[in-house]
């Protein structure tokens, strides 16, 4: 058979075994690499006649080696937990990370990127904050700079979106909850932080119909970032109306659900699975302290490393080809199914 036409370095990555971060290293100073990675990627050089087109690689040194990463809130652990894995990916690829939070502030979104065009990045890997972001303005930067949106899309907005598929972790503990109990209600903030939540209501409610249930929204005020408050304190109130109409209780996120079994506690409810119990609670994101909760808290998980990874190496692939994508590139991971005592 004919060797495999290389056209690039993601072709060459794949023919020599060599992963994309560490031959980004090499291209950029074979000093970096360890003696024995240097030999063999030098020998997959002469392997398959491969040679890196040294004006992108010029034109990519004349850029600084900052990569920008821009969560909305860095103070939550799922964008703490996404973050510290995207930082070690950019660093093993040989640029430097510029970490900056927007604390869900779309003037200081604006502000953080509009600080790093100053200094001229490689390239940025953005969480807008979704609804509340200025879509132009961000848009307007992402035709400047090669950016990868991760977390929350913004239509046609970057050369690539990774996140998760609501649509398929919603429906994965919905049905879940139906099988096991009562059908759930659905808990979440009437004005939303992030445009995940909207997703997922949407689809509550489209499985619930497809199951053959009535689906009931909780609807509840609260905006920002203060989930287990408005969890605690909105569920509070929910769990004392006697008209609730399911003792089943899924919510939006994880940090709401910690502040519902808070409250729940405080009212005297027992929540979990066993026969004594009167109250089943279900969170999304299998956030870090989930499984600490009291009782453990069952809900979908994310693909932290996943995401980070898919994110970082589609940026590293545009910082280092020649042209800018036509076609922007979308990759959603499924959720997994985690069940705890909580339901």
């Amino acid at each position: 058979m004919d060797d495999p036409q290389i056209r690039n370095m993601d072709d060459f990555a794949s023919v020599s075994g060599i992963s994309r971060p560490t031959l980004s290293k090499y291209f950029n100073n074979p000093d970096s690499v360890r003696a024995s990675t240097r030999k063999k990627i030098e020998a997959a050089l002469e392997k398959f006649d491969y040679r890196p087109n040294i004006y992108a690689i010029n034109q990519n040194r004349r850029q600084t080696k900052n990569i920008g990463i821009v969560v909305p809130y860095l103070a939550d652990p799922f964008f703490a937990e996404i973050a510290r894995n995207v930082e070690t990916l950019v660093i093993d690829a040989g640029f430097r990370p510029i970490m900056l939070s927007s604390h869900g502030d779309p003037a200081q979104e604006l502000s953080n990127i509009e600080s790093l065009r100053s200094i001229k990045p490689a390239g940025v890997l953005l969480a807008p904050l979704g609804r509340t972001s200025d879509r132009a303005r961000i848009k307007a930067f992402c035709e400047d700079v090669p950016t990868v949106l991760f977390d929350a899309n913004l239509d046609g907005v970057g050369e690539a979106f990774v996140g998760s598929d609501n649509d398929q972790s919603i429906a994965l503990i919905v049905e879940y909850l139906c099988r096991t109990g009562t059908p759930p209600v659905f808990f979440e903030m009437k004005t939303p932080a992030n445009p995940n939540a909207i997703k997922r209501r949407t689809a509550y409610m489209a499985v619930m119909e497809k199951l053959g249930h009535t689906p009931h929204l909780l609807q509840v005020e609260g905006e920002g970032w203060d989930f287990e408050e408005v969890g605690f304190r909105e569920g509070t109130r929910v769990l004392s109306d006697p008209a609730l109409p399911s003792r089943t209780i899924l919510c939006s996120n994880d940090r709401l659900a910690i502040g519902m079994l808070s409250a729940a506690f405080e009212l005297g409810e027992k929540v979990g699975i066993s026969p004594d119990c009167t109250l089943r609670i279900a969170g999304h994101d299998d956030h870090p302290f989930a499984r600490y909760t009291c009782p453990g808290l069952t809900t979908v998980s994310q693909d932290y490393s996943a995401i980070a990874r898919t994110s970082a190496e589609s940026l590293f692939s545009i910082i280092e080809s020649e042209n800018r994508r036509e076609a922007r590139g979308t990759t959603m991971f499924q959720g997994r199914l985690v069940m705890r005592k909580s339901a």
